[in-house]
């Protein structure tokens, strides 16, 4: 598989070698092209900063709760829930995964559980805050 990406400043070069690559598939094969705009997915640090930051921030006041059921809670609350049946049983699962979301769509879901979790009498700091200073 062939990948390409054009920048928002596109050089005509840039083009031209898309060009070339697409007239030099055999003709002999069936092919299909795939165009989708490029979105940066969430960040490595985004996502520490959800799990080594939020997470524990409401943990603290959480008993018998794991760091993986503040997520299932959060992204269920923030996205919406599916209810799923079978074998006699009934559960829900959370709409939307962290894991496909772009890094604005991940900024917006953690300013939410900062907004949830704070009518809840929660503290969830800031990335990159002193928490000397927060306390």
């Amino acid at each position: 598989m062939q990948q390409f990406t054009l920048q928002k400043q596109r050089s005509a070069g840039s083009i031209d070698r898309i060009a070339r690559f697409l007239a030099s598939l055999s003709a002999d094969k069936a092919w299909t092209v795939e165009v989708k705009e490029l979105k940066r997915k969430r960040s490595d640090a985004q996502n520490r900063y959800l799990w080594g930051v939020c997470y524990p921030a409401i943990l603290k006041h959480l008993e018998g709760w794991a760091a993986e059921d503040v997520h299932e809670y959060c992204l269920g609350e923030c996205f919406g829930w599916e209810k799923i049946e079978g074998l006699g049983r009934a559960r829900v699962k959370p709409i939307r995964r962290s894991k496909s979301m772009n890094v604005t769509e991940f900024m917006d879901y953690v300013a939410w559980i900062q907004r949830d979790m704070a009518e809840r009498g929660i503290y969830v700091p800031e990335p990159n805050e002193d928490m000397e200073e927060a306390a």
